[in-house]
């Protein structure tokens, strides 16, 4: 059965608004309106968490108004996957902005009416974090489509999803260019996460696209090589970054007192040593999971992939254990 061609009845897609996506932008408006509505007192942070609800509160309704008007067939991949993809991303997205706004910002806020506001738009964030992760995991039985393969119920698809969901984070404790500018070693970090960033997305494009499925073994080994080569790129980037960043032989600051921009008690944003030790650790943390990504394909090769799943015809269906023989 062709996964491109299946929809639901209206009467689930609209139990399925009623019941998720209209809670999600109910909690990323009121979470972007508190937070904007604190003026200054937001901080730097407080204007990046928005943009995030932001891009989350957007998605949702474009969603919602393709599926409640019917517009699927205008997309060029399986519509289910492009919905359950995003609902995978905003849930990363709602969660990092409520503990990083609450660690970075709202601890240094004094008892108020700000701080107030800023503690209930983080609970309305993890709400809608919560909601997408329903959304992820009840997809498949609310649309009654058990048959049909879902890319982003996979293993390889998940690892793919947090890559490129640490590296948006990285990149945007970047905004920063002091940071690295007038630094080559630096700058190839930068152009590391830069690189593994666009591997990355493309392979979940293709995954998306549903071409893995042409030759197995082809796309196998491909992805093996470019998993190989990001794990490579980030051994680099997590020696260079930490060495120019925090040795004093390299010019760098050993110790946080030493960073004259995080003498203030009161935070309104990340200091320049904060940001390079957060880029530090979710360096270390994405070489993980490149690493678990190329034990997955290691493993995927060495093993064959007369067993990798194939591409269902466009008129016949095709038992769910041939179709993902990875899900989760």
């Amino acid at each position: 059965m062709s996964s491109r061609w299946i929809y639901p009845g209206r009467v689930t897609i609209l139990r399925v608004f009623w019941l998720l996506r209209l809670p999600q932008l109910f909690c990323t408006c009121v979470a972007f309106s508190l937070v904007v509505d604190m003026g200054i007192w937001r901080g730097a942070i407080g204007n990046w968490a928005m943009s995030f609800w932001c891009v989350c509160f957007t998605m949702t309704l474009i969603i919602s108004t393709v599926e409640l008007y019917r517009r699927r067939s205008y997309f060029p991949f399986f519509w289910h996957n492009i919905s359950v993809t995003f609902a995978c991303y905003a849930a990363l997205i709602c969660l990092s902005a409520s503990i990083i706004y609450s660690i970075t910002h709202v601890q240094f806020l004094p008892d108020g009416p700000y701080r107030d506001r800023a503690i209930a738009a983080m609970a309305f964030s993890c709400i809608a974090s919560v909601l997408y992760v329903i959304e992820v995991t009840g997809m498949r039985a609310w649309y009654n489509l058990k048959e049909i393969f879902f890319y982003e119920h996979t293993t390889r698809a998940l690892l793919k999803v947090l890559e490129t969901f640490v590296a948006v984070v990285i990149f945007a404790l970047l905004c920063n260019f002091s940071l690295y500018l007038q630094e080559p070693a630096l700058e190839w970090c930068v152009a590391v996460y830069s690189i593994c960033f666009f591997l990355a997305a493309v392979v979940l494009l293709l995954g998306l696209a549903e071409w893995e499925y042409t030759p197995p073994r082809l796309f196998s080994i491909f992805q093996l090589v470019l998993t190989l080569l990001s794990v490579l790129l980030y051994i680099s980037a997590l020696v260079l970054w930490p060495l120019y960043q925090f040795s004093e032989e390299f010019g760098g600051l050993p110790q946080r007192f030493m960073d004259e921009s995080c003498v203030d008690g009161l935070s309104y944003y990340m200091c320049a040593w904060d940001q390079c030790l957060a880029v530090a650790v979710l360096t270390a943390i994405n070489l993980l999971v490149y690493v678990a990504d190329l034990g997955y394909w290691a493993r995927q090769v060495s093993g064959g992939t007369e067993n990798v799943s194939r591409a269902p015809d466009s008129g016949q269906s095709h038992p769910v254990t041939s179709l993902s023989e990875d899900i989760l």
